[in-house]
């Protein structure tokens, strides 16, 4: 089957079955697995580092205050 008649059947463009392919081309299924499985845990870790960081900056604005 040509690239194109697998990109219009999936709804995507020719650069993104690229991209794809460049990333994912290589790896097993289990692999695969274990990358989407570290992508979902480090962006989990992202947004917790971000609202710790957001309330640090809460506790120290509120410290900061003359009363």
């Amino acid at each position: 089957m040509a690239t194109a008649d697998v990109c219009r059947e999936h709804g995507i463009g020719p650069a993104t079955f690229y991209r794809w392919k460049a990333k994912f081309g290589g790896l097993e299924i289990s692999d695969a697995r274990r990358l989407k499985a570290l992508e979902d845990e480090n962006a989990t870790l992202k947004r917790l580092l971000a609202e710790q960081m957001l309330d640090n900056a809460m506790l120290k604005d509120v410290a900061s205050r003359t009363w």
